[in-house]
């Protein structure tokens, strides 16, 4: 099928033949064959690499009104933003922050992209924008299994298909297990093929060799480990080598951020690409150690890429990585469920990570996700993905083979009935006001992923006592007339909370900081006051404490005790409590003016690290403010903080 036989205006036909692309790929045309160009419904699980962007394209081209495209990340949201901006004639938005606006200026968009967290809010505070989408087009849609995102993206999906019956949805995803399911709960025709523009094999390294799952074999020079290295970096090292020597660009994942600093720290050694003005460039966003130890990497063409990096650092090695200056990444695991860095051999050293309690193996899924990233077309004649095994011995080998080179991934599962989760979405549909009983709650979550999956679970007898918690909470307010179904309303604390996009448990807690402060000698209410309420909410992403500052951040608490809301010999949990001071006071500290590096050198923060949390504090701020006037407490504080910030 060639791109001039798509009913698509003539200059959007003309900018995909200037870029290249005359014929579909297969799984494209199928999508084509499945109606994706005349409103149909469509689940696409095909590779990366694929042309599912292309996919999603066509959807939002020829719906006839306005599109929505749903992503998990940011990044992921900027990146796609850019790509739909390069469309003639037609106009893109973005929205990805401030989930209490409701941005009706993207109403005049043909393309919105936004993140699942955003339009659930839009939802929440009434955008008219989404009244009027014809086509939702949702990216990795087999995150409806990660329990943090994947009630929102669910509920979201079932909102808008209430209130759009009509509405084409098209979801994406590279790695699924159970895609009829997807399809089957939406209504819509499943493409599903393995087929990539790139091929990919996939094996496992061991004792100089890497046996590939099309029965090929790959020798690997590698030198002996000295006394301070060890076999597996020296393989993937060697690796990386071999595949820059070909003329190709590697990604290699490893478990955590301080192996990813080590490991290109380790390949820099031995300089890849003589890269001084990039590093230049790195060096002007900031000095921080971390940009610093960045910098040092980037000249020798390596870098590495985790959460604790900030974010302009981050796009600036993701796009150097695209523009082929750089020629290795070394990242954690989240890299591959983000932006697009494709590469030509895809090395996972580590396999395993820390949960808190033990070293547990990577989930299928996300070892797929990886891998999937090996192969660029136009770029790659082939795409390579090795795993590194922990032994030489054939055990360790035929472990990796069976549990991931020859495995599925796992099925998506939802996780809306996670407590916190329900709770959290029975309060924003009756607050949003599309329900305003236990009955059309019901009703709502009945078109979820959750009640399609498990249709024998007594959905009735978990709302209800939702419901009872809700009203305990006073957020919601049960009534009626005694003789049909009790009413539902969300109380004016309850709309509050729901429309500032914080959780009832989180709402709950700043409504007794609130309370408290209000209590206090208005002298002794200050900004650690204000910064202390929110850092210690479950919404608030926190820190942790090192050995060696635990004792100055205990005495630092003590000589503030009377400006902290919580006494210190009268919390559920001292050591994150004190964990919430830290944060209050590294915030304060930024607030009157200490730089980003004298913080991450003090606190062992990383730069990217105090960013998201910069941020999260302002909105937590906002939303303690909003709540601190519906209890009718006098506390300006919270206002003037968040000014500062």
């Amino acid at each position: 099928m060639h791109v001039r036989d798509l009913p698509l205006p003539g200059p959007v036909l003309e900018h995909y033949e200037s870029g290249g692309i005359e014929e579909l790929y297969p799984p494209q045309a199928a999508a084509v064959e499945a109606g994706v160009t005349e409103g149909a419904r469509l689940v696409a699980a095909i590779p990366t690499a694929s042309g599912k962007t292309f996919i999603a394209e066509l959807a939002m081209l020829t719906a006839g009104g306005p599109a929505l495209y749903i992503v998990p990340l940011r990044a992921l949201a900027r990146e796609k933003y850019e790509t739909f901006s390069e469309l003639p004639g037609v106009s893109v938005g973005i929205s990805t922050g401030d989930f209490d606006a409701t941005d009706e200026d993207l109403a005049g968009n043909d393309i919105v992209v936004a993140t699942a967290e955003k339009v659930d809010s839009a939802i929440r505070t009434g955008a008219s924008w989404v009244e009027s989408l014809a086509c939702v087009v949702v990216d990795e849609v087999h995150l409806l299994g990660s329990d943090g995102r994947g009630p929102t993206l669910e509920v979201t999906l079932a909102t808008l298909q209430r209130r759009a019956p009509g509405l084409q949805i098209v979801a994406l995803s590279a790695t699924v297990d159970n895609p009829e399911d997807i399809a089957d709960w939406l209504d819509a025709e499943l493409v599903e093929t393995t087929w990539r523009p790139v091929s990919l094999r996939t094996g496992v390294y061991a004792d100089g060799d890497v046996r590939f799952d099309d029965e090929s074999t790959l020798a690997v020079d590698v030198e002996a480990p000295g006394p301070n290295e060890d076999g597996a970096t020296e393989a993937t090292a060697a690796l990386v080598a071999d595949a820059v020597d070909d003329g190709g660009q590697c990604l290699a994942f490893v478990r955590s951020r301080r192996e990813a600093e080590s490991l290109a720290r380790r390949l820099a050694m031995e300089p890849l690409a003589d890269c001084p003005e990039l590093a230049d460039a790195v060096s002007e966003l900031g000095r921080t150690e971390t940009g610093t130890r960045l910098a040092d990497a980037v000249e020798s063409g390596v870098a590495f890429h985790h959460a604790g990096v900030r974010s302009s650092h981050r796009a600036l090695v993701e796009n150097a990585f695209r523009e082929r200056t750089l020629k290795v990444i070394c990242a954690t695991p989240t890299l591959a469920a983000g932006v697009n860095v494709p590469a030509r051999r895809v090395v996972v050293r580590d396999l395993k990570r820390y949960t808190g309690e033990e070293m547990a193996w990577l989930p299928v899924l996300e070892v797929h996700q990886m891998c999937g990233r090996a192969g660029r077309p136009h770029l790659d004649p082939y795409g390579e993905a090795v795993l590194l095994a922990e032994g030489d011995d054939d055990a360790a080998v035929a472990e990796l083979w069976d549990r991931y080179v020859t495995a599925g991934p796992e099925a998506v599962e939802s996780k809306l009935a996670a407590r916190d989760a329900l709770r959290t979405h029975v309060l924003s549909v009756v607050a949003s006001g599309f329900a305003d009983s236990q009955e059309s709650v019901l009703d709502l979550l009945d078109a979820t992923f959750f009640a399609h999956q498990s249709p024998d679970v007594d959905l009735t007898r978990l709302v209800g006592s939702v419901v009872e918690e809700l009203v305990g909470m006073e957020m919601l307010a049960a009534g009626g007339d005694g003789e049909g179904e009790a009413e539902l309303a969300a109380t004016e604390l309850g709309g509050v909370v729901s429309r500032q996009y914080v959780t009832p448990e989180t709402g709950a807690r700043l409504v007794d900081g609130v309370r408290a402060a209000a209590g206090m000698d208005p002298e002794n209410v200050t900004e650690l006051t204000a910064l202390e309420i929110v850092c210690d909410t479950p919404d608030m992403h926190g820190t942790y404490l090192g050995n060696r500052e635990r004792a100055a951040m205990y005495r630092f608490a003590s000589g503030h005790a009377a400006e902290f809301t919580t006494a210190m010999n009268d919390t559920d949990d001292f050591e994150e409590w004190l964990c919430a001071v830290k944060l209050a006071r590294i915030v304060r500290e930024w607030t009157e003016g200490e730089s980003v590096e004298a913080i991450v050198e003090n606190y062992r923060i990383g730069p990217g690290d105090l960013e998201a949390r910069l941020e999260r504090v302002e909105w937590l701020l906002g939303a303690a403010d909003a709540i601190a006037a519906v209890v009718e407490a006098n506390l300006p504080v919270f206002r003037e903080v968040r000014e500062r910030l």
